[in-house]
């Protein structure tokens, strides 16, 4: 069995010493063009050169959650692209949006302006019923920021592509429940995967439904926000800020609005980082497991995108 890594902007040796020792068996080696035929990929945005050159490939395993990079190439016909279905992500990802809600929520951006203008301040305390937390994609690190949300006591509402159901949260589905979703939401987070069907899916229309007041965290994909839109509606007084992790343009231009407008805290696209020990054996699992003729989780449905 031969395997081939190709990852952009990654460092090779960590990963290539992990798999080895996970798949013994195996021959794991980085890519160059021409390089011999391989069964298996380990991959982040790889090349188009790449994979037209690996014509023998039966799977494709890309080391992060989203594959928005890879729905714009040409995969080998018969290979299956298989995602990270957490890698040690979702936990991460929960304690940056319980962060930044309860940031929001009790005001700490507010109290850190005072201190360093030398002002002692008192703001008097909010209601948690008075801010439900609307998340939009509901996978495995939706799902699992729902429920650490909800152990805050805020109200939690979810909205995924087809109906879900979990505990503590009041899910909608689809697009007929989405405007009743956005209504009842004051503050919005993006964890959805990017598709043509949700790029631009924070835009002017959805983002004026929103509660008055409403806040915007995104940890997903730059490309789900129209960025102009944000501006305009937190200069409006509509929304009152955003957290905002991803970026249409990243690293995020030098002079770009963001780095500083008052109501929007910036993160350069560190919510959840990818663990590279829970990665490589979960990629050797599934390739242990296709080896055996079995299924496994997180193959991309290339119609879905995700």
């Amino acid at each position: 069995m031969r395997i081939s890594f190709c990852c952009t902007d990654t460092k090779a040796e960590p990963w290539l010493e992990g798999l080895r020792a996970a798949l013994p068996q195996a021959v794991i080696e980085p890519w160059s063009p021409g390089a011999p035929l391989a069964d298996y990929a380990v991959v982040w945005m790889p090349p188009q050169q790449f994979l037209t050159e690996q014509t023998r490939l039966k799977g494709i395993f890309n080391i992060g959650a989203g594959v928005d990079a890879l729905m714009k190439l040409d995969w080998p016909s018969g290979a299956q692209v298989v995602r990270i279905d957490d890698g040690g992500m979702a936990v991460q990802m929960a304690e940056f949006v319980c962060h930044a809600v309860i940031r929001h929520f009790r005001e700490l951006d507010g109290y850190e302006v005072d201190i360093n203008n030398g002002k002692w301040s008192f703001r008097r305390p909010r209601l948690r019923a008075d801010f439900p937390v609307g998340i939009m994609g509901l996978g495995v690190l939706g799902e699992r920021v729902a429920q650490a949300v909800s152990h805050f006591d805020f109200p939690v509402l979810g909205w995924s592509r087809s109906p879900k159901s979990i505990d503590g949260v009041q899910c909608f589905s689809g697009q007929a429940q989405f405007n009743e979703f956005l209504a009842a939401t004051r503050i919005l987070v993006c964890l959805l995967p990017l598709t043509p069907d949700t790029r631009g899916i924070m835009n002017l229309d959805a983002l004026s439904r929103l509660k008055p007041g409403g806040y915007v965290i995104n940890v997903a994909r730059g490309a789900h926000l129209v960025e102009g839109d944000l501006l305009a509606l937190i200069d409006s007084g509509h929304l009152s800020g955003a957290a905002l992790d991803v970026f249409s343009t990243e690293p995020l231009p030098p002079a770009h609005p963001f780095w500083t407008h008052p109501a929007i805290t910036v993160t350069p696209h560190t919510s959840a980082r990818t663990l590279r020990e829970e990665s490589i054996a979960q990629i050797a699992g599934k390739i242990q497991a296709l080896q055996r003729g079995e299924p496994i989780a997180g193959v991309v449905d290339r119609n879905r995108g995700y």
